[in-house]
């Protein structure tokens, strides 16, 4: 299984990721945990770049296709195809979100360099963890250009997301984050994986 997780900045994917590995490795679950853009040696070179220089909008599209392209191909798919599953932060909902809903490019260019870059392989479930943008922003800890892209900028990020529920309602799962701990939230996930098992 391919499972991503999406969200506005400091929604705590990379918390509820790490808590459901844990449960994963107790229940005897083969599985990596890996990240967009990253996951690879070509692709956190690549990462730097995107994250901490401010580029063209098309320049950065491209950067993460490219990263995608490296990260799923030494990646991802070895892993699948070793019968583990993938636990990654972001994925392609997250660049028609931000470089499509947020920088304002075109979205159906955006799913063609999506399916390129993956092989044409899809999440077998994506979940989305709410939180008010606001709230997300005081929470974050990754410094970096997104966060300090401000509050308007996470709301139109928001709504890209919202647009890719709704293309893909059986794929998705809302997650609340808002006055919930980080057990609950992951508690809340497992009870969706459990379905899976």
């Amino acid at each position: 299984m391919l499972i991503t997780f999406e969200g506005t900045e400091g929604c705590g994917k990379s918390t509820l990721i790490r808590n459901l590995s844990r449960n994963l490795e107790a229940l005897r679950i083969p599985h990596i945990v890996t990240r967009e853009p990253g996951g690879s040696i070509v692709a956190e070179q690549i990462r730097y770049l995107i994250l901490h220089h401010e580029m063209a909008p098309l320049t950065e599209l491209f950067l993460y296709e490219a990263a995608r392209a490296e990260h799923f191909h030494k990646t991802v798919l070895p892993a699948l195809e070793d019968g583990k599953w993938v636990l990654c932060d972001r994925f392609t909902d997250s660049t028609l979100a931000y470089q499509g809903f947020a920088r304002g490019l075109d979205i159906g260019m955006i799913e063609k360099l999506n399916l390129m870059a993956t092989g044409r392989r899809k999440p077998d479930l994506t979940f989305f963890l709410d939180l008010p943008v606001e709230e997300g922003l005081s929470r974050a800890q990754d410094p970096n250009k997104f966060e300090k892209a401000g509050i308007s900028f996470q709301k139109k990020v928001r709504k890209g997301f919202l647009h890719s529920i709704r293309k893909n309602r059986n794929r998705f799962r809302i997650l609340k984050v808002k006055n919930r701990s980080p057990d609950q939230v992951c508690e809340a996930a497992l009870r969706v994986l459990r379905n899976f098992l």
